[in-house]
């Protein structure tokens, strides 16, 4: 019995996001970069700078007129763009969302308890998603569900702002709270 092969599949072009050396279109292009005299030059002469210099050109902006081109060595010029774009992301300020749930029957002491809680939250910059669960029911005592959020909203607005008001979906009544940004005293 002869073994069958699956058919090869072609390798994979990886796409590079920038242009270099001759896949470079223009005619002419304006050339920066370290130890070259920036200007307009006709697209074999940049060639023959990068090359000189043992480096690549690579199109910064293809879209200006004429394209911008810059010296560098291309694998080292590949590597500090994906390190500006990790801490691009690192610096990008991720939402955290709290949950705080109620009861429509929520003692006194409970929501005291809770509300300590969600000013803590709020205080670290986390938003806060309060709710009330009604269970069976417990449907029919949808005005004590506002009625505890609306306190709830009051007990937190020093530090928080409301930034969603209760609304009711399906068997759960929602409010978000938002940190309020606090504007230091001159």
């Amino acid at each position: 019995m002869a073994l069958q092969r699956r058919p090869m599949r072609p390798p994979r072009v990886v796409e590079e996001p920038y242009r270099i050396n001759g896949r470079i279109q223009a005619r002419q292009v304006r050339v920066v970069g370290e130890n070259v005299e920036q200007g307009i030059y006709e697209i074999q002469q940049a060639l023959a700078l990068a090359q000189a210099q043992n480096l690549d050109l690579v199109e910064i902006s293809p879209n200006a007129v004429p394209p911008v081109c810059r010296i560098v060595d291309y694998s080292k010029f590949k590597y500090e763009q994906k390190k500006k774009q990790k801490e691009i992301k690192a610096k990008a300020q991720k939402v955290v969302i709290k949950e705080i749930r109620f009861g429509p029957n929520t003692d006194d002491h409970d929501f005291e308890f809770k509300l300590k809680h969600a000013i803590s939250f709020l205080k670290e910059g986390s938003k806060v998603k309060a709710y009330v669960q009604f269970v069976g029911r417990s449907i029919v005592f949808k005005e004590r569900g506002f009625e505890l959020l609306a306190r709830f909203a009051k007990g937190l607005e020093d530090i928080g702002k409301v930034e969603a008001e209760p609304k009711l979906e399906g068997k759960r009544m929602i409010m978000f709270l938002a940190p309020k940004v606090l504007t230091p005293k001159k």
